[in-house]
């Protein structure tokens, strides 16, 4: 019984979404001036792209960690990468 009660409900759910997806209107396609479509000019995600695309060998190459360094640094909100060391006053 419960199971012809829950296969009911699913039934029920199934057509009503159904429904409501044939009734909604589809949105215009924008144009090409929509900004979020344009491809970014961003010289350091072209640099990740290579370093993604060397796979492995890209633990060990020091351009790949640099890069990967200055991307932790802009996700962080960091100004640069270099670290000043201080000076223990004895």
């Amino acid at each position: 019984m419960l199971a012809r009660i829950a296969a009911i409900i699913f039934v029920a759910f199934a057509i009503t979404a159904t429904v409501i997806e044939m009734t909604r209107k589809d949105e215009p396609v924008r144009s090409a001036s929509a900004p979020a479509l344009a491809p970014s000019a961003d010289p350091l995600r072209a640099a990740q792209r290579r370093c993604q695309q060397m796979g492995e060998a890209a633990a060990r190459d020091p351009e790949c960690l640099r890069i990967w360094a200055e991307t932790r640094d802009r996700f962080l909100g960091r100004t640069s990468t270099s670290v000043t060391p201080q000076s223990s006053e004895d």
